[in-house]
């Protein structure tokens, strides 16, 4: 009896408090947000809405945007405005950059996976880091270095692909693999060896990696994460396995490189990123320490290998949905190249020099119609640090989130014309030659201050990687009616595999 009172008690006392919390989260979404005020955009819903649309968000959220360039959604202490406006976009990332930061709400939700990284933090911290990376991408020897190994794992890629197509099998067409090996080898100097798939640790990173940056996502439309995380359950206690993975690995490979390089001066072994930023560690020990090394290798993580493999994996696909575009792709190839799928891969790739990848207008107009429209980051924000009045007339206050859509802007015939749906990179071809737009209208690499440091970096892999793959193969869809959509997280991801089939052009 005593025990059933306890039990029955305890219930109550559950229940008591879960309405008090849900109680307490309506009062926080709906007091003071001017609702029917029509100076602020208008109100949509509330950021836990989205759990509704979670695994078709972005494609709900440009429903939403072709009625309504901006509008609001509620959110406990502040409101979220998601914008398509250009206007707004420049406003917030240039115009007034230093009253538009990423923000405290930001770092609190990414800073478990992400630390202090570039991509979390402001400030000094934020200049720091992008002081270093910008010296360091700008340097001869981290381009002359990174495109060698670009250039070698490609060639591997397509061995791989090679022993497929021999044999008529099917494989999964996500290059993860291959720029996880090359960002690995141009990130911490390692070979990682996941295309021969000999590396169990290597994979089980990646595992880690992607499945910690999905559940960190979640956490923005999640109102219970803070309970769970507190209670250490559910996705909350995954999170926090997958992330003593990451650090446990990234922690192992620092201490490995500083013992490599104490006391050896060679030079060519000083070509990838940690040790670089090991041997600027070595002015400020204190400030950069090796958790801090950890934090900045794994926001370089996030930006080198999803942005290059997600978008490549989408190209193939859009290629194979396209045909006649990958043939003229391959044919642009062979022309400035000066080889054929006669040559040897190894021949091949050797000629993938500086200035044939400069002569890509073509390959390169694809690439950026693929970004146009499966952004590797398909949402991104600030916070607004004062009551402001943006471009398109609507009010915002202190608190609020602004977030501009990557990829609703890509569909928005107000921005790209009718086409704007269609897949067409002659759309940024002017006379033959590739014709850039304005940042704040095409945002896959961001925009002002902030504009990501690595944009030629990516391109240069996925060019390289795509001329080695279309020299030697035309690629199909091993199923053309399959609906391929993406995964819900930080960056686009395909949702499963991407099954294709390689032929061999020789045939």
């Amino acid at each position: 009896m005593v025990t059933l009172y306890f039990f029955f008690a305890f219930t109550f006392l559950l229940l008591f408090l879960f309405i008090t919390f849900l109680s307490s989260l309506v009062v926080r979404i709906f007091t003071g947000k001017s609702i029917r005020n029509p100076t602020y955009p208008p109100v949509k819903g509330t950021v836990f809405h989205q759990l509704l649309y979670f695994t078709k968000l972005y494609d709900h959220q440009t429903h939403v945007a072709r009625g309504i360039p901006t509008y609001r959604l509620l959110a406990p202490g502040y409101s979220a405005v998601y914008t398509c406006d250009t206007r707004n976009i420049e406003h917030i990332l240039k115009t007034k950059f230093s009253t538009y930061p990423k923000g405290e709400y930001n770092h609190y939700i990414m800073g478990d996976t992400f630390g202090h990284g570039i991509f979390v933090v402001d400030g000094d911290k934020w200049r720091q880091q992008r002081k270093l990376a910008s010296m360091e991408f700008s340097t001869r020897i981290l381009r002359d270095f990174s495109c060698s190994v670009f250039r070698r794992n490609a060639a591997k890629l397509v061995k791989v692909v090679h022993e497929f197509s021999d044999s008529s099998g099917v494989f999964d067409m996500q290059v993860n693999a291959c720029t996880l090996d090359s960002i690995f080898k141009v990130g911490f100097g390692i070979e990682l060896n996941c295309l021969e798939g000999s590396s169990k640790e290597g994979i089980a990173f990646m595992k880690a990696f992607d499945e910690s940056t999905a559940l960190t996502y979640r956490r923005f439309v999640d109102p219970f994460w803070k309970i769970k995380r507190f209670l250490n359950v559910g996705s909350e206690a995954t999170l926090r396995k997958y992330v003593k993975v990451i650090h446990d690995f990234v922690d192992h490979l620092i201490r490995s490189k500083r013992k490599l390089l104490a006391g050896n001066t060679a030079a060519n072994d000083k070509e990838d990123i940690l040790s670089r930023f090991l041997m600027e560690s070595q002015k400020d020990p204190e400030q950069m320490n090796d958790m801090y090394l950890r934090d900045i290798i794994l926001n370089f993580m996030i930006a080198g290998k999803d942005t290059s493999a997600n978008t490549l994996s989408w190209f193939f696909y859009m290629l194979s949905k396209n045909p006649l575009i990958q043939e003229k792709v391959a044919q642009e190839v062979k022309d400035v190249v000066g080889l054929n799928h006669e040559a040897n891969i190894d021949e091949l790739v050797a000629n993938i020099t500086d200035a044939a990848l400069e002569q890509m207008h073509y390959l390169h107009a694809t690439l950026t119609e693929t970004l146009r429209l499966y952004p590797a980051v398909p949402l991104d924000g600030r916070s607004a640090e004062i009551d402001d009045i943006i471009p398109d007339g609507f009010r915002v206050k202190k608190g609020d989130r602004i977030i501009y859509m990557a990829y609703a802007m890509g569909r928005m015939p107000y921005i790209w014309g009718s086409d704007a749906e269609d897949f067409r990179p002659e759309r940024w071809l002017e006379n033959e030659i590739f014709k850039p737009e304005s940042p704040f209208k095409f945002v896959a690499f961001h925009a002002g201050p902030r504009i990501c440091l690595g944009k030629d970096f990516a391109y240069r892999q996925m060019k390289i990687v795509a001329m080695a793959l279309l020299s030697f193969f035309r690629l199909k869809l091993t199923d053309g009616t399959k609906n391929v959509t993406y995964r819900t997280m930080f960056t686009l991801h395909i949702d499963g595999s991407l099954p294709m089939l390689a032929v061999p052009r020789k045939t």
